[in-house]
């Protein structure tokens, strides 16, 4: 019981702290969703995809774990099709449905969480984290890719509801996150060194702001959410995010022979809530809008105890 204990005060707790500080503080105030959405997608996030891009080391065994995460994706892809046919949803929801299970919160509560797991014991060794280099070198993999796909496929999910495919396309190319990727890759592997340029400074501020900014924003979009718990829909979609989402991530750690911090981090990566940003799209493209948010809450709220429990199984079957 100690290490549950330990592993929810020192890894969930802080998490959740900063969410329940935007919920308040914008419950005060008013805070405006539609901004502090606008900063995530245009600011923070490119930012911080195009500096953990050009500094990460990115080692063979990573692009394993880019394989892992296209495989994911298809599956969960796969899935939210067969849901959705057996329960008879129109292409709105469907395409909700499919964002909810395939997109997790990988920048607002991932990398908090993978960074704040393995900077505290038992990982840190005579005051240092020697493993966290290669968790967060994974886990920027992870984050990377599915910024990526919610930021095409997401998007093209939700704007189909409402838009023609070519609207839908050009607003996937309107996000900067889509350049800053080949961006980074070319002025990294060209050894073009802007880190002594003074643009880098400012990146580098703007990186360090995502993890709280994030977590505030799902706070405050959080607190715009009604609480309702009669939608048998997003009790379906949180479960599949929740259980069997992690369920799955494991069978295909096992099959693809990851082990030791990769198969942690990966294990805790996938076992997330979804991610607060296909609540911002389905706002940003008015597709059932009170859905999203629903899952985006139910989830986030109920991952305080699931994320505690997959935290523990990755320690136990993936010993460092």
């Amino acid at each position: 019981m100690s290490i549950f204990i330990h592993i929810l005060g020192n890894n969930i707790v802080p998490i959740f702290t900063i969410i329940a500080l935007g919920f308040v503080l914008s419950k005060k105030f008013d805070f405006n969703i539609y901004t502090l959405s606008k900063m995530n997608f245009y600011i923070f996030v490119p930012a911080f995809i195009f500096v953990n891009l050009y500094t990460a080391d990115l080692e063979m065994n990573m692009f394993k774990v880019l394989i892992f995460c296209i495989i994911y994706l298809v599956i969960n892809d796969l899935l939210a099709r067969l849901i959705a046919r057996i329960r008879n949803y129109d292409m709105g929801l469907t395409n909700a449905f499919k964002n909810s299970i395939m997109f997790n919160n990988s920048g607002n509560i991932g990398l908090s969480l993978i960074t704040l797991v393995f900077s505290s014991a038992p990982f840190v060794i005579e005051g240092k984290t020697p493993y966290l280099g290669q968790a967060i070198a994974a886990q920027i993999i992870i984050l990377v890719f599915m910024n990526l796909t919610m930021n095409t496929i997401g998007f093209y999910n939700a704007g189909r509801a409402t838009r023609n495919v070519k609207d839908s396309i050009k607003q996937i190319f309107s996000l900067p996150s889509i350049y800053v990727i080949p961006l980074a890759l070319l002025f990294k592997y060209t050894q073009l060194d802007i880190t002594i340029t003074p643009l880098w400074p400012a990146l580098v501020y703007i990186k360090n702001g995502l993890v709280p900014i994030s977590l505030i924003t799902l706070g405050v979009q959080l607190s715009k959410t009604e609480f309702k718990f009669r939608d048998m829909n997003a009790h379906i979609a949180v479960f599949t995010r929740l259980i069997v989402g992690p369920i799955l991530a494991l069978g295909f750690i096992y099959l693809m022979n990851f082990t030791g911090v990769v198969a942690q981090t990966i294990l805790i990566a996938y076992s997330v809530p979804t991610a607060v940003n296909t609540a911002l799209i389905a706002i940003e493209c008015d597709n059932n809008k009170d859905f999203a948010s629903q899952v985006v809450m139910m989830a986030t709220v109920l991952s305080a105890i699931t994320l505690t429990l997959a935290i523990y199984a990755a320690r136990v079957l993936f010993p460092i």
